[in-house]
């Protein structure tokens, strides 16, 4: 007989179907993520014996490399089924992954490193087309925010399983944590294959060349704006740990705790959040008072410079939470602008070419946001805050634009 606490887990599952199989793929291909990005890089320079340096460049080249991944993989999924395109590359990033126990060179943890990167955007644009032909309308942004939040928590998960690997420190407990990420992705591989099968959408040279989505001026405008307000997300990971560290009186231990406090939020907020998102004048109102918070939050975090230890951990904790909010509205707005503006026949193009904007920001986010907050001080925290109101006031004219061009593009077809 089912107990008052299985009733309360099932409330919070998803709806039973092909979210319930998505939402347990992704949980199980994200502990696997979590126990990578805490573990890699001390198993590379501590079991493999790479420099930090050389890891370092190794992720920028991957990085750079993946950027080109993403739209050309994704028309693959177009092309060839987007459930069958997820389960090849994931199976492929399995493959890749347990390679790096034979790593012992720089130039070989390039090689697989690159694939990484390149299989890890081709599934994510993958398995964006995958959601777009599953679901419709709201269901695809109600999907995507199901997904982030059950991300958040499977990195939540990974990263504490990683900490035995990394209390151990030894060669056997490192691969331990290689293979199980190996294992996370032939599992997830499975959960697809209990997925609908899909069908081509991308048949015949009628509907469009594999580099359509890179010829839409107005969606390479979206994705490039999208990109570059998605810096914001580089704020918690790269420049409130330095921040907090050389300009703050804050004690060093209380970044784990506010990054704990965005993973909360994310994984209980992100759905209400995303209400309406798929309506594209809902996604503007979203960006611009995403601008908002990420501004606001920039001067709170700014103002913690010259407060007392116990007041500035206050002050950061506020500085959190509002980022945190313009976060949740950010990642709504755009789940329901890489959908609503793709066409259905080249959604995994699409998704890749726009997974390219988040790659953007992973690529020049740190780096600039290192230089104005950290080199440049507390003046930067304006620059920031005056970029991010900038960005988000231009993307929601790019998306009308973007909007009217897709309506003439849909009559001409329809005609």
């Amino acid at each position: 007989m089912p107990t008052p606490a299985f009733h309360a887990v099932a409330r919070v599952l998803p709806d039973k179907g092909p979210m319930r199989v998505l939402a347990g793929a992704t949980f199980l291909n994200t502990i696997g993520t979590g126990l990578w990005i805490t573990g890699s890089v001390l198993f590379f320079t501590r079991s493999v014996g790479l420099s930090a340096a050389q890891v370092g460049i190794g992720m920028s080249v991957a990085g750079f490399v993946s950027l080109a991944a993403g739209l050309p993989l994704g028309h693959l999924a177009d092309r060839f089924g987007a459930r069958r395109v997820v389960v090849v590359l994931l199976t492929i990033w399995a493959a890749d992954t347990a390679a790096y126990a034979l790593v012992h060179s720089f130039w070989a943890f390039v090689i697989v490193i690159c694939i990484d990167s390149v299989a890890g955007a081709g599934a994510s644009a993958a398995r964006g087309a995958l959601i777009a032909g599953l679901f419709a309308g709201a269901e695809r942004v109600r999907v995507r925010a199901d997904l982030r939040a059950v991300t958040n928590l499977g990195i939540s998960l990974g990263a504490v399983g990683a900490g035995f690997a990394l209390h151990a420190d030894s060669r056997t407990a490192y691969l331990g944590l290689v293979f199980a990420d190996v294992a996370t992705f032939l599992f997830a591989a499975g959960g697809y294959l209990l997925l609908p099968h899909l069908p081509p959408t991308h048949t015949t040279s009628s509907q469009g060349s594999p580099w359509q989505a890179a010829r839409d001026m107005p969606y390479v405008g979206v994705t490039v704006l999208n990109g570059l307000l998605s810096v914001q997300y580089e704020v918690l990971a790269v420049a409130l740990p330095l921040w907090l560290a050389h300009y703050t009186s804050a004690p060093r231990w209380t970044f784990a705790p506010l990054l704990m406090v965005n993973t909360i939020m994310i994984i209980l907020l992100q759905v209400r959040a995303s209400r309406g998102a798929q309506h594209l004048a809902v996604a503007q109102r979203a960006v611009l008072r995403s601008g908002w918070a990420f501004a606001g939050a920039a001067l709170i975090f700014l103002a913690a410079h010259w407060a007392s230890a116990a007041f500035a951990v206050l002050v950061l904790a506020v500085a959190v939470v509002v980022h945190t909010i313009g976060e949740l509205w950010q990642a709504a707005a755009a789940f329901g602008i890489s959908f609503e503006l793709a066409p259905a026949h080249a959604q995994g193009q699409y998704q890749g070419l726009f997974g390219m904007g988040m790659g953007l920001a992973q690529t020049v986010g740190p780096a600039m946001l290192t230089l104005l907050t950290i080199t440049w001080g507390p003046p930067g925290w304006i620059i920031v805050a005056g970029f991010f109101l900038l960005t988000s006031h231009l993307l929601p004219p790019a998306i009308r634009w973007a909007e009217r061009t897709r309506v003439v593009q849909d009559q001409v077809a329809v005609a």
